[in-house]
């Protein structure tokens, strides 16, 4: 099979399917219509969010039997079209599931514990102590908004710090020893924390919007890790500045980039996010440690070699 690799990835990808005797190509600059010129050359693509992959690219792509994602979402991948076209998806979830995980509770514990701003101000010769008293993480209700790997890692997470642990997924019967499932609205009704691991689809765009944050019962702390999309910037803002929303841990925004290497956006609601002490960011880096990008890459790796030798 005849594989072309449009994104840079760790290096056992290449060394081990190349060991399987798959045929390897890399192109990680060509653009989209370059590479649409070329793609029916090829059995299988390897990505991560370079390039997207529409209706367009898909029916060009005439020998495709495969699709691999390194990293967990879809969205840059016409679904619908790959499945009518019997092209396979595969993607990784599980290689970046307990970065992300631990990233929900750094940013978190950061956040709550006014770390980053006492270490700042201590610093600059700066020494508060009432003014940086800190909320503990023991007896709040954590609601999670989607149950897959990143959301149950996470669970697991929250359980050991004492808190009472609730999620919403579309799916049914998914209850562990870590999570309970609940509605939708019973999870508005009790969350004193809110985190987000769901894909971006139709239905998750502005999931979190004026109405979901008015329906919140408690003042709540927000985490996102999931895309930005997902949130309606502009009434984050609003709830930050009313008190509703005590504090945002942000990885992902609304202004990144598709294929999130930068911001594209400025605007005044960006910049109260950057500038607000109540609001940590970090650039897309949940799922980006070190032992994540070997974990992606040995995942489809085995997915590759279980579908196709």
């Amino acid at each position: 099979m005849k594989i072309l690799l449009l994104d840079k990835n760790h290096p056992l990808i290449t060394e081990q399917l190349l060991a399987k005797n798959f045929v390897l190509e890399e192109d990680f600059t060509s653009s989209y219509d370059e590479v649409c010129h070329i793609i029916e050359n090829y059995d299988g693509i390897i990505i991560r969010s370079r390039i997207p992959l529409d209706r367009n690219f898909l029916e060009k792509g005439k020998n495709l039997k495969f699709i691999a994602r390194v990293g967990a979402g879809m969205e840059n991948i016409d679904v619908e079209a790959a499945q009518q076209l019997g092209i396979q998806l595969i993607n990784s979830p599980e290689g970046n599931r307990d970065s992300v995980a631990e990233h929900v509770v750094g940013m978190l514990l950061i956040l709550m514990n006014r770390l980053f701003i006492a270490s700042q101000e201590v610093k600059n010769g700066i020494w508060k102590r009432e003014e940086n008293r800190g909320d503990e993480l023991l007896g709040k209700t954590v609601g999670l908004i989607g149950y897959g790997n990143m959301g149950k890692a996470t669970a697991k997470r929250f359980s050991g710090f004492g808190c009472k642990v609730i999620f919403h997924d579309i799916l049914p019967n998914l209850s562990d020893e870590f999570a309970t499932q609940v509605t939708l609205e019973e999870l508005k009704g009790t969350a004193d924390i809110i985190s987000l691991h769901i894909p971006l689809t139709a239905e998750t765009h502005y999931l979190i919007d004026e109405k979901f944050i008015s329906e919140m019962k408690n003042n709540f702390y927000f985490i996102n890790t999931a895309r930005g999309k997902n949130v309606e910037t502009k009434y984050l803002v609003e709830g930050l500045k009313s008190g509703k929303v005590k504090g945002a841990c942000l990885d992902v925004l609304e202004y990144e980039k598709s294929s999130f290497e930068h911001l594209e956006t400025e605007n005044d609601d960006l910049k109260f996010l950057l500038e607000s002490e109540k609001v940590i960011v970090t650039p897309h880096i949940a799922g980006w440690t070190h032992q994540s990008k070997e974990k992606l890459a040995q995942v489809i790796v085995d997915k590759i070699v279980a579908s196709y030798c």
